[in-house]
């Protein structure tokens, strides 16, 4: 069995200033640190290599029950860690402030603990904590309890009860917006740009959902986010480019309005900045799309957003922006710079990168490449989507890597190839019912355009291809193919032999 590499990842993932506050609070420690030894010997190493620190440690009797150390010193970190952030966030100060009511109470110390509780309620109020003001109140009533017992009958037991009334209705509210998020998110994580009735249906029982659909529905200003951000899903669903971003702006406007609140929101924040500058590569704003990129990149240096976590989804969403913006304008120029960046960015940041934006990241260097004529180059980053496990994820970027390969065999011209290719994407798309109008037309055209020599009769069938797709594109959901490549600007380019960029170009020019 392949060691686990848990404790690895975990050591690795420290930085410089948590590394010396471990080893400061390991200092605490009485008896022997056989754990530092350990924490040392894996934190020089690159890749993890189980078998070269038992063979290290190999006359040390620790090394007998590697396993128990692992998890001793895994455990160690974490207690660390949970110290050194245990002020960074108000949550894990509303933690301590539990904590310490908790001690406070068991030492019979209740007026020190009824002060805390107060300064915990006020933090807990100001920053819309719903989960731990609740705890708080039933802290509350167990002082108010031995405060009775004491002859002190000064606390107002019904506006308790009607505080703990507010906040469970808050938290009830709270909750049945993160269902309703929870449902969106799905729908576009596993199948990307809403296409088929199933997934139309979905969207449209949230979208007509009461707390969706109402004014005013949303209890706080933490569920007002929730409620902006799962609408402009909605109207992107519906390709309502100018609803959704009047949506999403809403909810980054919330945000901005509550510094502790975004703080808070690291994520949210980010991606609603993400889909608000998609929204305006639909609309073709240009100079809100860059500066909305720069705003993202700047995100990192702030209060709030310096977590690995925030790192990983700010260079992940701005370079996807960057990537998707010069491929829709046909700006495929600065392909060589950006993939470099892209690459560098992907090395860096290791298997910590999320799936998504990785095969993202491959299928877009793909296009982009395309553009720039790079076609081996185009194929070397399609074939990192083609020869990746099938999971339930992201399904669309499966499905149209697999026409985006006929297109790229046919410039590279692999015909022979072809035949094979064709076969294997109709029985890919047979199994998984995605084959519509457009994935039906392309695969007939390259069938024949493979088995055709003549000059005269490739260009007929491009005109072929060119008409079908033209009338295709009327219906929405035959035109989401264009959202991840603009074949109908290749099959233009075909029929008027002019380069692919220059057709992506002018089509964009005229957009705007």
């Amino acid at each position: 069995m392949k060691p686990s590499t848990e404790l690895f990842d975990l050591i690795k993932s420290l930085t410089k200033s948590e590394k010396r506050f471990f080893k400061l609070h390991s200092a605490l420690q009485s008896g022997e640190k056989n754990y530092l030894r350990i924490f040392d010997a894996i934190d020089k190493q690159k890749n993890y290599d189980e078998e070269a620190i038992k063979a290290q440690f190999a006359k040390e009797t620790f090394i007998r029950h590697f396993p128990s150390e692992k998890n001793h010193l895994y455990k160690l970190i974490l207690k660390a860690l949970r110290a050194y952030h245990a002020e960074s966030s108000v949550s894990g100060l509303l933690k301590q402030h539990i904590n310490n009511i908790e001690i406070l109470f068991s030492k019979a110390l209740y007026t020190e603990a009824a002060k805390v509780l107060q300064r915990a309620k006020k933090a807990a109020r100001e920053h819309e904590q719903f989960y731990h003001w609740f705890e708080l109140l039933s802290w509350e009533k167990m002082l108010m309890e031995e405060a009775y017992q004491s002859g002190n009958f000064s606390s107002d037991l019904n506006a308790l009860i009607e505080e703990e009334e507010m906040v469970l209705a808050k938290l009830r509210n709270l909750a049945a917006y993160n269902v309703l998020y929870a449902k969106i998110n799905y729908v576009f994580r596993s199948g990307g740009y809403v296409r088929t009735e199933e997934e139309h249906a979905m969207v449209e029982e949230i979208s007509e959902h009461p707390l969706i659909k109402g004014k005013n529905t949303a209890l706080s200003n933490r569920a007002s986010t929730i409620c902006h951000y799962t609408q402009g899903f909605c109207y992107w669903a519906k390709r309502d480019w100018t609803t959704s971003f009047a949506k999403f702006s809403r909810a980054k406007e919330i945000l901005d309005k509550h510094p502790q609140l975004k703080k808070d929101l690291p994520k949210r924040y980010v991606r609603t900045l993400y889909y608000l500058i998609q929204c305006e590569i639909e609309l073709g704003d240009h100079e809100h799309v860059k500066e909305h990129i720069r705003t993202l990149r700047e995100l990192t240096g702030k209060p709030g957003f310096g977590d690995i976590d925030i790192k990983l989804l700010v260079f992940s969403n701005s370079y996807l922006s960057e990537l998707r913006f010069h491929d829709r304008a046909g700006d495929f120029a600065k392909v060589e710079k950006l993939e470099e960046a892209v690459t560098q960015g992907m090395i860096r940041t290791g298997a910590q990168l999320p799936k998504e934006f990785e095969l993202e990241f491959y299928f877009l260097l793909s296009t982009v490449n395309f553009g720039a004529g790079r076609m081996s180059r185009s194929l070397y980053w399609l074939n990192k989507v083609l020869n990746d496990p099938e999971p339930a994820l992201r399904q669309d970027i499966f499905t149209y890597a697999r026409l985006f390969n006929l297109i790229v065999h046919y410039e590279l011209g692999n015909f022979e190839l072809l035949e094979y290719i064709v076969r294997s994407t109709q029985r890919f798309l047979s199994k998984r019912h995605r084959a519509y109008g457009v994935e039906a037309a392309l695969i007939e055209h390259v069938k024949k355009l493979a088995r055709t020599s003549s000059t005269e009769a490739r260009k007929a069938l491009f005109v072929t291809l060119q008409e079908r797709l033209n009338a295709l594109m009327e219906d929405p959901n035959e035109s989401t193919v264009s959202k991840y490549f603009n074949i109908c600007a290749w099959v233009t380019s075909k029929v008027e032999e002019v380069p692919f960029a220059e057709v992506v170009k002018r089509k964009h020019l005229v957009q705007k």
